[in-house]
């Protein structure tokens, strides 16, 4: 486990620690109850899925602040139809295969800002065997699209409509290893 102030960088049992990590995400991404409890299925479900896994930031006392799982993209998953169109669009739809899909990364607000994000998605990319990375965010300009532009990320395509969501998203890329510095 690699080390950020006091927070610990290491493989998480997500499965087991599902709660902890939706809690997290539901204060990170403003969810409500209703949201949490359809998410918690989404999240069982995918870590299913052959390559699954996950990495978490734990406090010395093992309180878990952060959180990113991911999996090699499958064209068949439901995101990959979604965002198939938008990236056919833009010239961009090879980018579905052989590449690592950063499916959520969340940390908890007290604790953003502390590069925690920035070691979580680095440290699982750092295990893919796919030569590339892609990944879904709110296309707006926020911390996150920040720190994936400056990990290499670039915008895909934009203006992405989930059936759930109420903003849009843009899908980004990147080539493995991320970049770092």
């Amino acid at each position: 486990m690699d080390d950020v102030d006091d927070v610990a960088v290491g493989p998480v049992d997500l499965a087991v620690r599902v709660d902890d990590a939706l809690a997290v995400q539901a204060l990170a991404f403003g969810l409500s109850e209703e949201e949490v409890a359809v998410r918690r299925h989404i999240v069982l479900r995918h870590l299913l899925s052959p390559g699954a896994r996950a990495y978490g930031a734990l406090t010395g006392d093992g309180r878990l602040v952060g959180f990113v799982y991911g999996m090699p993209n499958d064209r068949a998953h439901w995101w990959s139809t979604v965002v198939e169109p938008y990236l056919r669009n833009t010239g961009t739809d090879d980018w579905l295969d052989g590449s690592f899909v950063i499916t959520e990364l969340h940390v908890h607000p007290a604790f953003q800002g502390r590069g925690i994000g920035r070691e979580l998605i680095t440290t699982i990319t750092d295990t893919a065997e796919e030569p590339r990375s892609i990944l879904s965010a709110i296309d707006i300009e926020n911390p996150a699209r920040k720190l994936y532009r400056a990990l290499g990320y670039e915008d895909l395509a934009r203006r992405v409509h989930f059936p759930s969501a109420a903003k849009p998203y843009a899908v980004m890329g990147a080539a493995l290893p991320l970049r770092r510095g």
